[in-house]
């Protein structure tokens, strides 16, 4: 029989584990870890040994301005003490639970979710992360309208689970096109655009059409949702023009659509609202999350689910779930981020640094560096688009991107580079100074790297 009795704690004192460098821990991480979108052979990381506020701190010592907010999570900046306590308290209070118990932190970190969404919200459904959150909306929404067909847009991405990958309109779906049901339209996109506009009402406009001839050319009543990123994030920060996403919702309207707005990357902080939509006078039917809802500190996504659609589940069952759905540990951290963004005013902050200081400092590189082909963003959800050709508005090469990105880090500057651009997304609590300073280092590097 084991015995059941707690394990006899001693005094023993252990050596101090060794300093480790830059290189000792790269060597120990190649050599044992796959990761994620990359040849495994071609794998050069920089190891993080800890973090505060916006800056990121190596094995060497070197400090790093963080304004890549990692993969655009860390929406209250790292290690927020406010955040750790709370993980902190969960831990000691209840460490896990299956989804099935009630559990007081889940249903706290629901009710401050829904609190920021729109009125006619009943429900969240609980996830892993952003891509299982996408997933569980296309489900919704397919068992909601026994339609099968999803509109997504290229130029998007929507995660890397089975129907997620496939909804996603970069390359990253190509290799993995095993779903099926999945239909892509082009967006809104003014600098590139597909639709020969003139003017951002053109494109709008354009955008619309197209979009409702796909649904008239797929049928009506095949298509169960329209997935749309409220502002795509990976593909370029395209900020919608105004009316079309407004105009989305007429059509979901128009031929009993559900609208899936995905506001992972968007969400909470980013575009200097809660939700991104609510810039643009739209109420989607379900609202995915995920990121910066409790700031990427534990894995947590979900969906929130309008009144209707959950009222189509009061008495069929939902086939769908996740053991770790709402798990103690990351809900409490969502409790404590959101509380903490309410209290401190974050999502105000974030608004007022884009239209104070990164607008303005980018609109100048603009008129400063032919490179600089166009700005755009909101919040703290910015890109710089790079080109070599200003006229023809070609993008610089992966070599040119390689070498910038490269000049940043050596500058002490963490970007998040994506194709031919520079996404500025610090953490929502950047002070302005630190902001400037990143943004100075940038302008600093373009003006020194060659395009040719």
């Amino acid at each position: 029989m084991t015995d059941t009795k707690a394990t006899e704690t001693t005094d023993t004192a252990y050596p101090a584990a060794p300093a480790l460098s830059n290189a000792e821990v790269a060597e120990h991480d190649i050599s044992h870890v796959f990761h994620s979108w990359s040849a495994q052979a071609k794998l050069a990381p920089l190891p993080i040994k800890t973090a505060h506020g916006s800056t990121l701190v190596d094995f060497d010592g070197n400090e790093y301005l963080d304004l890549s907010s990692q993969l655009v999570f860390t929406n209250l900046g790292h290690q927020h003490p406010r955040v750790i306590e709370a993980i902190k308290q969960q831990a000691d209070t209840l460490l896990t639970i299956a989804p099935a118990h009630a559990n007081a932190t889940r249903a706290r970190a629901a009710e401050l979710i829904l609190s920021h969404a729109p009125e006619g919200f009943a429900k969240v459904f609980f996830t892993n992360g952003g891509a299982d959150a996408n997933e569980n909306a296309i489900r919704l929404a397919r068992l909601h309208t026994g339609r099968d067909k999803v509109i997504s847009r290229y130029r998007s991405y929507h995660g890397n689970t089975g129907a997620a990958i496939v909804a996603t309109g970069d390359w990253r779906r190509q290799p993995n096109e095993y779903a099926t049901g999945h239909v892509h339209v082009f967006g809104p996109y003014s600098y590139r655009s597909d639709f020969w506009a003139e003017s951002e009402e053109q494109e709008c406009e354009r955008a619309l059409q197209h979009l409702e001839a796909v649904i008239k050319g797929e049928g009506p009543d095949t298509v169960a949702a329209i997935l749309l990123e409220s502002i795509p994030g990976t593909a370029g920060i395209m900020v919608p023009p105004a009316g079309y996403l407004r105009g989305v919702r007429e059509l979901a309207d128009k031929y009993g659509i559900v609208f899936i707005a995905d506001e992972v990357m968007a969400g909470f902080g980013r575009a200097g609202e809660w939700f991104a939509f609510q810039a643009h006078d739209v109420v989607p039917d379900l609202i995915t999350f995920a990121k910066g809802v409790n700031s990427g500190y534990v894995p947590l996504g979900g969906i929130v689910i309008s009144e209707p659609i959950a009222a189509s589940f009061d008495e069929r069952v939902f086939p769908g779930g996740l053991t770790y759905s709402g798990h103690p540990l990351a809900t409490a951290a969502a409790v404590a981020v959101i509380e903490t963004m309410e209290d401190e005013g974050v999502v105000e902050h974030a608004r007022v640094l884009g239209t104070d200081v990164i607008g303005p400092r980018l609109a100048e590189l603009a008129d400063e560096l032919e490179v600089v082909g166009e700005v755009r963003g909101t919040g703290v959800f910015w890109a710089i688009e790079l080109v070599s050709d200003a006229a023809a508005r070609t993008p610089v090469s992966a070599e040119y991107m390689g070498r910038v990105k490269s000049a940043l880090i050596a500058r002490g500057v963490m970007p998040f580079t994506s194709d031919n651009r520079i996404h500025v997304v610090p953490p929502c609590t950047i002070s302005p100074e630190e902001l400037r300073r990143g943004l100075d280092t940038i302008a600093e590097v373009l003006r020194a790297e060659p395009v040719a």
